[in-house]
């Protein structure tokens, strides 16, 4: 099978391109980097973990491979894909095998809480909505997450019900049954809405939000109701919106709790960061008392703001996905991906540091980033991170770390 182009095959996903600048860019002198010793709350953040299609093939329960899709009919064209562009993968893997270097990573920094959006049905269900692009792993291929030791997925997104309220409500059961906690989906509108929240010992808890935006692609039906399975998902960016986030917020939040909200927003390709995002962020932060928010949706990594000392990741990219030898949009480099590692305050909610490990998605696993790419993924956000008041350096471990301004970009 020949190689597919992917602004034509990723259309259906929505996003627009913009163009690209080539720079070198070095972190700017005016912004320090972080660089406290002993965070007292460090979180795992990333993008969008999407361990369907290809990636379920190799996995030791494929599911059946056939598909709904206009340019694939099977699964297993993907797998053909990935292997034309970068050899053979010797399936079947094991569960933990597409984390790859990441488990190394996870186990050096000892995160007390690993939150992902999972961009997949966890089903057997053949009802495949007509959407054009979806995304299934069989049940039992749940090990995975489990191999990784996550905690969250968050759920409010555009695949999550790709096929049918019944798949769904086998995603819900499934990650129960393997005790990953849930946000952003639900049997009804307030399971839904309800935050998934984290007990770490000593430290206090950490609280998940889960929101989608039709910004993303998801279609306005797939919200939850008071009698139908769906998702969290936000009319708007509006006051209104944040005042009601504020409202769930102050209902759940104490002293020494971290609150994400965790949402799924904007196309798949452009780095340019719409205002009504950006304010919706800060009000936030300003109204609603989140101390993160945990953007995700853009396959490839956005500008990073610190605002009055809380995270906002405008889009944290592809974490994990199926799409070696699709063309199209290489010049996004979706094949990279970072671990976002955040220390915190939780008295405070403040961040204290944030590391970022560069990663390349090859033959369905997380593989370290060359220096080569690590440095390319440093100038990219540092180019829009001058926007933003933030700065990145890279180190003699080729890792990544934040440098921002007092109050972040004012």
């Amino acid at each position: 099978m020949r190689g597919i182009n992917r602004r034509a095959f990723l259309r259906l996903s929505g996003g627009a391109t913009i163009g690209l600048i080539t720079t070198t860019a070095e972190a700017p002198a005016d912004v320090k980097p972080s660089g406290k010793s002993s965070p007292a709350l460090t979180l795992f953040l990333c993008g969008d973990v999407m361990t369907g299609r290809g990636v379920d093939q190799v996995l030791p329960h494929p599911s059946d491979p056939r598909l709904c899709e206009r340019y694939m009919t099977s699964a297993l064209g993907y797998l053909d894909l990935a292997e034309q562009a970068n050899g053979p993968i010797p399936k079947p893997v094991d569960l933990a095998y597409i984390w790859g270097d990441a488990l190394a990573e996870l186990e050096r920094a000892r995160p007390d809480a690993r939150i992902i959006n999972l961009e997949t049905s966890v089903t057997t269900s053949g009802d495949c909505a007509p959407k054009g692009v979806n995304y299934r792993m069989h049940p039992q291929n749940v090990g995975c997450l489990n191999a990784a030791k996550i905690d969250c997925c968050v759920l409010a997104n555009n695949h999550v019900l790709d096929w049918g309220e019944a798949g769904l409500l086998e995603t819900l059961d499934s990650l129960r049954r393997a005790q990953i906690k849930t946000a952003g989906a639900g049997r009804n509108g307030d399971e839904a809405a309800a935050p998934a929240i984290i007990e770490v010992a000593d430290k206090g808890r950490v609280i998940v939000f889960s929101f989608g935006s039709p910004t993303s692609g998801i279609p306005p039906s797939w919200a939850a109701a008071s009698r139908r399975p769906g998702i969290n998902l936000l009319s708007d960016f509006s006051t209104r919106s944040a005042r009601q986030i504020a409202r769930q917020v102050g209902a759940v939040k104490g002293a020494n709790d971290v609150v994400i909200a965790s949402i799924h927003w904007g196309g798949n390709w452009g780095f340019e960061i719409p205002r009504e995002q950006s304010r919706f962020a800060r009000m936030m932060i300003d109204e609603a008392g989140v101390d993160i928010v945990h953007g995700h949706s853009s396959h490839h990594a956005k500008g990073i703001e610190v605002y009055r000392d809380r995270l906002i990741l405008y889009g944290c990219g592809d974490f994990l996905n199926d799409y070696e030898g699709i063309t199209g949009y290489e010049a996004y480099r979706d094949d990279l991906s970072l671990m976002y590692i955040a220390g915190f305050d939780p008295a405070h909610g403040r961040l204290e540091e944030l590391e970022m490990t560069p990663l390349r998605i090859k033959n369905f696993r997380l593989n370290r980033a060359s220096q080569h790419d690590a440095r390319w993924l440093r100038d990219v956000l540092n180019r829009e991170g001058r926007k933003l008041g933030t700065a990145v350096r890279l180190e003699a471990d080729d890792r990544l770390r934040l440098g921002w301004g007092d109050g972040g970009a004012g």
